[in-house]
Protein backbone atom coordinates (compact mmCIF):
# COMPACT_ATOMS: atom_id res chain seq x y z
CA UNK A 1 0.00 0.00 0.00
CA UNK A 2 1.58 3.32 -0.79
CA UNK A 3 0.96 6.47 1.15
CA UNK A 4 -2.68 7.78 1.89
CA UNK A 5 -3.25 10.12 -1.68
CA UNK A 6 -0.33 8.55 -2.92
CA UNK A 7 -0.44 6.51 -6.33
CA UNK A 8 0.64 3.07 -6.90
CA UNK A 9 4.46 2.79 -7.81
CA UNK A 10 4.54 3.46 -11.46
CA UNK A 11 6.46 0.48 -12.56
CA UNK A 12 8.03 0.69 -15.89
CA UNK A 13 6.75 4.28 -16.28
CA UNK A 14 8.36 7.56 -18.53
CA UNK A 15 6.10 9.96 -16.69
CA UNK A 16 6.27 13.73 -18.62
CA UNK A 17 5.75 15.80 -15.84
CA UNK A 18 7.55 18.04 -13.51
CA UNK A 19 10.49 16.20 -11.56
CA UNK A 20 9.43 17.47 -7.86
CA UNK A 21 5.75 16.94 -8.24
CA UNK A 22 5.96 13.64 -9.88
CA UNK A 23 8.31 11.89 -7.12
CA UNK A 24 6.30 13.86 -4.36
CA UNK A 25 3.57 11.86 -5.97
CA UNK A 26 5.22 7.94 -5.94
CA UNK A 27 4.69 6.34 -2.36
CA UNK A 28 7.17 6.45 0.34
CA UNK A 29 10.17 4.11 0.94
CA UNK A 30 9.53 2.59 -2.54
CA UNK A 31 12.05 2.92 -4.69
CA UNK A 32 15.50 0.90 -4.13
CA UNK A 33 17.74 3.07 -6.19
CA UNK A 34 18.14 6.67 -7.72
CA UNK A 35 20.61 7.72 -10.38
CA UNK A 36 19.88 11.61 -10.88
CA UNK A 37 21.32 13.47 -14.09
CA UNK A 38 19.84 17.40 -12.92
CA UNK A 39 20.60 19.98 -14.74
CA UNK A 40 24.40 21.41 -14.55
CA UNK A 41 23.49 25.10 -14.29
CA UNK A 42 26.04 25.71 -16.83
CA UNK A 43 24.98 29.16 -17.09
CA UNK A 44 26.38 29.02 -20.82
CA UNK A 45 26.77 33.24 -21.67
CA UNK A 46 27.95 33.29 -25.60
CA UNK A 47 27.79 30.26 -27.49
CA UNK A 48 31.20 28.39 -28.31
CA UNK A 49 32.94 27.97 -31.77
CA UNK A 50 35.49 25.28 -32.59
CA UNK A 51 39.22 26.86 -34.34
CA UNK A 52 37.06 25.95 -37.80
CA UNK A 53 34.30 27.90 -36.35
CA UNK A 54 31.97 24.93 -37.00
CA UNK A 55 29.46 25.79 -33.60
CA UNK A 56 29.98 23.41 -30.40
CA UNK A 57 26.44 21.79 -29.75
CA UNK A 58 26.67 23.22 -26.07
CA UNK A 59 23.62 23.10 -23.41
CA UNK A 60 21.95 26.10 -24.00
CA UNK A 61 18.07 24.78 -23.14
CA UNK A 62 15.45 26.57 -21.10
CA UNK A 63 16.06 23.58 -17.92
CA UNK A 64 19.72 24.26 -17.75
CA UNK A 65 18.80 27.86 -16.85
CA UNK A 66 18.37 29.36 -13.52
CA UNK A 67 18.12 32.67 -12.22
CA UNK A 68 20.78 32.78 -9.22
CA UNK A 69 22.50 30.02 -7.63
CA UNK A 70 20.18 30.63 -4.76
CA UNK A 71 17.61 29.27 -7.23
CA UNK A 72 19.01 26.83 -8.30
CA UNK A 73 19.97 26.05 -4.64
CA UNK A 74 16.33 25.63 -3.76
CA UNK A 75 15.93 23.48 -6.84
CA UNK A 76 18.31 20.75 -5.40
CA UNK A 77 16.99 20.82 -1.86
CA UNK A 78 13.65 20.17 -3.28
CA UNK A 79 14.20 17.45 -5.97
CA UNK A 80 17.22 15.71 -2.99
CA UNK A 81 14.27 15.72 -0.44
CA UNK A 82 10.96 14.31 -2.55
CA UNK A 83 13.62 11.83 -3.42
CA UNK A 84 15.10 10.75 0.06
CA UNK A 85 11.56 10.55 1.19
CA UNK A 86 10.81 7.69 -1.62
CA UNK A 87 14.21 5.70 -1.10
CA UNK A 88 13.79 2.51 1.26
CA UNK A 89 15.97 3.27 4.37
CA UNK A 90 18.24 0.47 2.11
CA UNK A 91 18.34 2.60 -0.82
CA UNK A 92 21.36 4.57 -2.05
CA UNK A 93 21.19 7.75 -4.24
CA UNK A 94 23.87 8.29 -7.49
CA UNK A 95 23.51 12.17 -8.62
CA UNK A 96 26.26 12.98 -11.54
CA UNK A 97 27.61 16.60 -12.04
CA UNK A 98 30.16 19.04 -13.32
CA UNK A 99 32.23 21.28 -11.46
CA UNK A 100 29.58 23.92 -12.29
CA UNK A 101 26.91 22.25 -9.83
CA UNK A 102 28.19 18.84 -7.89
CA UNK A 103 29.85 20.79 -5.10
CA UNK A 104 26.60 22.36 -4.33
CA UNK A 105 24.60 19.44 -5.00
CA UNK A 106 27.16 17.32 -2.53
CA UNK A 107 26.90 20.18 0.33
CA UNK A 108 22.50 19.95 -0.04
CA UNK A 109 22.26 16.56 0.21
CA UNK A 110 24.92 16.40 3.39
CA UNK A 111 22.12 19.06 4.78
CA UNK A 112 18.99 16.74 4.13
CA UNK A 113 20.86 13.84 5.85
CA UNK A 114 22.30 11.84 2.87
CA UNK A 115 25.58 9.90 3.76
CA UNK A 116 28.39 9.86 0.75
CA UNK A 117 29.97 6.75 0.73
CA UNK A 118 32.16 7.57 -2.38
CA UNK A 119 32.51 10.48 -4.68
CA UNK A 120 32.93 8.45 -8.02
CA UNK A 121 35.05 9.92 -10.98
CA UNK A 122 33.92 9.44 -14.43
CA UNK A 123 37.07 9.82 -16.60
CA UNK A 124 36.78 10.03 -20.35
CA UNK A 125 38.32 8.50 -22.99
CA UNK A 126 36.88 11.19 -25.61
CA UNK A 127 36.29 14.95 -24.02
CA UNK A 128 35.65 17.31 -25.77
CA UNK A 129 38.80 19.72 -26.42
CA UNK A 130 38.99 23.20 -24.64
CA UNK A 131 38.47 25.12 -27.94
CA UNK A 132 39.69 28.49 -26.07
CA UNK A 133 42.43 27.32 -24.86
CA UNK A 134 42.46 28.93 -21.20
CA UNK A 135 42.02 26.06 -19.16
CA UNK A 136 42.03 23.00 -18.80
CA UNK A 137 40.34 19.97 -21.03
CA UNK A 138 37.53 18.90 -18.58
CA UNK A 139 38.13 15.09 -19.12
CA UNK A 140 35.64 14.03 -16.15
CA UNK A 141 32.67 14.44 -14.65
CA UNK A 142 31.73 13.52 -10.66
CA UNK A 143 29.28 11.01 -9.08
CA UNK A 144 28.62 11.04 -5.98
CA UNK A 145 26.95 7.73 -4.18
CA UNK A 146 24.99 8.21 -0.82
CA UNK A 147 22.95 6.42 1.59
CA UNK A 148 20.08 7.35 3.52
CA UNK A 149 21.86 7.70 7.09
CA UNK A 150 25.16 7.27 8.21
CA UNK A 151 24.08 4.39 9.49
CA UNK A 152 21.90 2.72 6.91
CA UNK A 153 22.25 -0.69 5.38
CA UNK A 154 22.80 -0.13 1.40
CA UNK A 155 23.83 -2.75 -1.09
CA UNK A 156 27.61 -2.90 -2.48
CA UNK A 157 27.82 -5.87 -4.81
CA UNK A 158 31.24 -5.69 -4.17
CA UNK A 159 32.65 -8.82 -5.83
CA UNK A 160 30.62 -8.11 -8.93
CA UNK A 161 32.75 -5.13 -8.89
CA UNK A 162 35.44 -7.16 -8.51
CA UNK A 163 34.81 -9.55 -11.71
CA UNK A 164 33.91 -6.86 -14.27
CA UNK A 165 37.57 -4.95 -13.33
CA UNK A 166 39.36 -8.70 -13.60
CA UNK A 167 39.56 -9.41 -10.09
CA UNK A 168 41.14 -6.30 -8.39
CA UNK A 169 38.87 -3.79 -6.19
CA UNK A 170 37.31 -1.51 -8.36
CA UNK A 171 38.64 1.90 -7.82
CA UNK A 172 36.62 5.40 -7.75
CA UNK A 173 37.76 6.62 -11.06
CA UNK A 174 36.04 5.11 -14.05
CA UNK A 175 37.70 4.69 -17.58
CA UNK A 176 35.05 5.14 -20.69
CA UNK A 177 33.78 6.86 -23.44
CA UNK A 178 31.01 9.33 -23.81
CA UNK A 179 28.68 8.52 -25.37
CA UNK A 180 29.21 8.43 -29.51
CA UNK A 181 28.50 6.50 -32.58
CA UNK A 182 25.41 4.27 -33.28
CA UNK A 183 24.31 4.69 -29.33
CA UNK A 184 24.37 8.37 -29.78
CA UNK A 185 20.58 9.33 -30.78
CA UNK A 186 19.64 11.94 -33.15
CA UNK A 187 16.97 13.71 -35.25
CA UNK A 188 17.78 15.72 -37.73
CA UNK A 189 21.42 15.20 -38.08
CA UNK A 190 21.51 16.69 -34.50
CA UNK A 191 22.15 15.43 -31.09
CA UNK A 192 18.46 14.26 -29.64
CA UNK A 193 19.55 15.28 -25.84
CA UNK A 194 23.16 17.09 -25.22
CA UNK A 195 24.18 15.14 -22.42
CA UNK A 196 22.90 11.95 -23.24
CA UNK A 197 24.81 9.13 -20.92
CA UNK A 198 26.70 6.24 -22.13
CA UNK A 199 24.98 3.09 -21.14
CA UNK A 200 28.09 1.43 -19.88
CA UNK A 201 28.10 3.86 -17.30
CA UNK A 202 24.20 3.49 -15.86
CA UNK A 203 25.02 -0.78 -16.38
CA UNK A 204 28.08 -0.58 -13.93
CA UNK A 205 26.30 1.95 -11.58
CA UNK A 206 22.85 -0.27 -11.46
CA UNK A 207 25.70 -3.71 -11.29
CA UNK A 208 27.03 -1.93 -8.06
CA UNK A 209 24.09 -0.87 -6.55
CA UNK A 210 21.05 -2.83 -6.99
CA UNK A 211 19.73 -6.44 -7.80
CA UNK A 212 17.35 -7.97 -10.16
CA UNK A 213 13.84 -6.80 -9.38
CA UNK A 214 14.68 -3.53 -7.51
CA UNK A 215 13.04 -0.41 -8.88
CA UNK A 216 15.42 2.51 -9.85
CA UNK A 217 14.33 6.07 -9.88
CA UNK A 218 15.48 8.14 -12.57
CA UNK A 219 13.57 12.16 -11.97
CA UNK A 220 16.09 13.65 -14.64
CA UNK A 221 15.26 10.79 -17.84
CA UNK A 222 16.63 12.73 -20.56
CA UNK A 223 16.73 10.02 -23.12
CA UNK A 224 16.03 7.11 -21.12
CA UNK A 225 19.75 5.78 -20.85
CA UNK A 226 19.04 4.93 -16.87
CA UNK A 227 15.29 3.04 -17.84
CA UNK A 228 17.45 1.28 -20.94
CA UNK A 229 20.23 -0.34 -18.72
CA UNK A 230 17.74 -0.90 -15.99
CA UNK A 231 15.42 -2.89 -18.35
CA UNK A 232 18.47 -4.78 -19.79
CA UNK A 233 19.40 -5.76 -16.45
CA UNK A 234 16.47 -7.11 -14.94
CA UNK A 235 15.61 -4.17 -13.13
CA UNK A 236 12.22 -1.76 -13.03
CA UNK A 237 12.51 1.90 -13.70
CA UNK A 238 10.26 5.10 -12.76
CA UNK A 239 11.55 7.91 -15.12
CA UNK A 240 10.19 11.36 -15.67
CA UNK A 241 11.30 13.97 -17.97
CA UNK A 242 9.06 17.48 -18.65
CA UNK A 243 10.61 17.58 -21.87
CA UNK A 244 8.02 15.60 -23.80
CA UNK A 245 10.54 15.32 -26.80
CA UNK A 246 13.01 13.11 -24.86
CA UNK A 247 10.27 11.13 -23.06
CA UNK A 248 9.19 10.54 -26.72
CA UNK A 249 12.44 9.33 -27.76
CA UNK A 250 13.28 7.26 -24.31
CA UNK A 251 10.31 5.25 -25.36
CA UNK A 252 11.04 4.51 -28.55
CA UNK A 253 14.56 3.57 -27.72
CA UNK A 254 13.21 0.99 -24.84
CA UNK A 255 11.00 -0.95 -27.63
CA UNK A 256 14.00 -2.45 -28.98
CA UNK A 257 15.87 -3.08 -25.50
CA UNK A 258 15.57 -7.12 -24.27
CA UNK A 259 15.90 -8.09 -21.09
CA UNK A 260 19.10 -10.37 -20.08
CA UNK A 261 17.73 -13.76 -18.80
CA UNK A 262 18.05 -14.50 -14.93
CA UNK A 263 20.84 -17.05 -15.04
CA UNK A 264 22.85 -13.99 -16.86
CA UNK A 265 22.06 -11.94 -14.05
CA UNK A 266 23.16 -13.79 -10.93
CA UNK A 267 25.73 -11.60 -9.65
CA UNK A 268 29.17 -12.85 -7.95
CA UNK A 269 29.17 -13.45 -4.27
CA UNK A 270 31.91 -13.96 -1.45
CA UNK A 271 31.67 -15.87 1.21
CA UNK A 272 30.20 -13.37 3.35
CA UNK A 273 26.81 -13.76 1.40
CA UNK A 274 26.36 -16.64 1.85
CA UNK A 275 24.55 -18.57 4.34
CA UNK A 276 26.37 -19.09 7.83
CA UNK A 277 26.91 -22.74 8.91
CA UNK A 278 28.19 -23.32 12.24
CA UNK A 279 30.46 -26.35 12.47
CA UNK A 280 27.62 -27.74 14.83
CA UNK A 281 25.32 -28.22 11.59
CA UNK A 282 28.17 -30.33 10.04
CA UNK A 283 27.80 -32.87 13.03
CA UNK A 284 24.08 -32.32 13.26
CA UNK A 285 23.74 -33.39 9.21
CA UNK A 286 26.07 -36.39 9.40
CA UNK A 287 28.73 -35.10 7.47
CA UNK A 288 31.13 -35.63 10.38
CA UNK A 289 30.45 -38.31 13.24
CA UNK A 290 30.89 -37.56 16.74
CA UNK A 291 34.29 -38.88 17.55
CA UNK A 292 35.55 -38.24 14.13
CA UNK A 293 39.66 -37.84 14.45
CA UNK A 294 40.77 -33.85 13.06
CA UNK A 295 44.20 -33.06 12.40
CA UNK A 296 46.12 -29.80 11.87
CA UNK A 297 47.69 -29.80 8.20
CA UNK A 298 51.28 -31.15 9.17
CA UNK A 299 49.41 -34.13 11.53
CA UNK A 300 51.17 -32.74 14.60
CA UNK A 301 47.88 -32.03 16.55
CA UNK A 302 44.70 -34.35 17.08
CA UNK A 303 41.04 -33.66 18.24
CA UNK A 304 37.58 -35.33 18.84
CA UNK A 305 34.53 -34.26 17.20
CA UNK A 306 31.73 -33.98 19.98
CA UNK A 307 28.06 -34.63 19.52
CA UNK A 308 27.73 -30.82 20.37
CA UNK A 309 29.74 -29.55 17.72
CA UNK A 310 32.31 -28.32 20.00
CA UNK A 311 36.09 -30.88 19.75
CA UNK A 312 38.29 -31.85 22.30
CA UNK A 313 42.54 -32.09 22.41
CA UNK A 314 44.63 -32.90 25.31
CA UNK A 315 41.96 -31.88 27.87
CA UNK A 316 41.03 -28.28 26.46
CA UNK A 317 37.32 -28.73 24.48
CA UNK A 318 35.61 -25.54 22.82
CA UNK A 319 34.71 -24.31 19.50
CA UNK A 320 37.07 -25.31 15.97
CA UNK A 321 38.70 -21.97 16.16
CA UNK A 322 39.20 -21.51 20.21
CA UNK A 323 40.85 -24.87 19.94
CA UNK A 324 42.91 -24.30 16.85
CA UNK A 325 43.99 -20.88 18.73
CA UNK A 326 45.30 -23.64 22.16
CA UNK A 327 47.30 -25.61 20.03
CA UNK A 328 49.65 -23.18 17.87
CA UNK A 329 49.24 -20.77 20.94
CA UNK A 330 47.95 -18.45 19.45
CA UNK A 331 45.33 -15.19 19.81
CA UNK A 332 42.84 -16.50 17.30
CA UNK A 333 42.57 -18.47 14.56
CA UNK A 334 39.85 -20.00 11.52
CA UNK A 335 39.19 -23.22 12.92
CA UNK A 336 37.65 -24.36 9.61
CA UNK A 337 41.04 -23.58 7.27
CA UNK A 338 43.03 -25.27 10.48
CA UNK A 339 41.27 -28.56 10.58
CA UNK A 340 41.49 -31.27 8.50
CA UNK A 341 39.75 -35.04 8.15
CA UNK A 342 40.93 -37.74 6.43
CA UNK A 343 39.00 -38.80 3.39
CA UNK A 344 40.42 -41.32 0.96
CA UNK A 345 43.73 -41.55 2.48
CA UNK A 346 44.26 -37.63 2.51
CA UNK A 347 43.79 -34.50 4.56
CA UNK A 348 40.90 -32.53 3.49
CA UNK A 349 39.61 -28.94 5.12
CA UNK A 350 36.68 -29.42 7.09
CA UNK A 351 35.71 -26.04 5.52
CA UNK A 352 35.12 -28.28 2.05
CA UNK A 353 32.06 -29.36 4.00
CA UNK A 354 30.58 -26.00 4.17
CA UNK A 355 28.88 -26.42 0.23
CA UNK A 356 27.54 -29.43 0.93
CA UNK A 357 25.94 -28.36 4.61
CA UNK A 358 24.31 -25.00 2.44
CA UNK A 359 22.84 -27.38 -0.45
CA UNK A 360 21.25 -29.47 2.09
CA UNK A 361 19.93 -26.83 4.17
CA UNK A 362 18.79 -25.07 1.55
CA UNK A 363 16.76 -28.57 0.03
Amino acid sequence: MGDTGKQLLPRNKIIVGDCIEEVEKLPAESIDLVFADPPYNLQLANELYRPNNSRVDGVDDDWDKFSSFESYDRFTRDWLAACRRVLKPTGSLWVIGSYHNIFRVGTALQDLGYWVLNDVIWRKTNPMPNFRGRRFTNAHETMIWASTGQKARYTFNYESMKALNEDLQMRSDWLLPICSGAERLKQDGRKTHPTQKPEALLQRVILAASHPGDVILDPFMGSGTTAVAAKRLGRSFVGIEREKTYAKAARDRLKSVETLDPASLQVAKGKRAETRVPFGAIVELGLLSPGTALYDPAARHEAKVRADGSIACRGAQGSIHKIGAHVQGAMACNGWTFWHYEAGGSLKPIDDLRAEARQKLAS
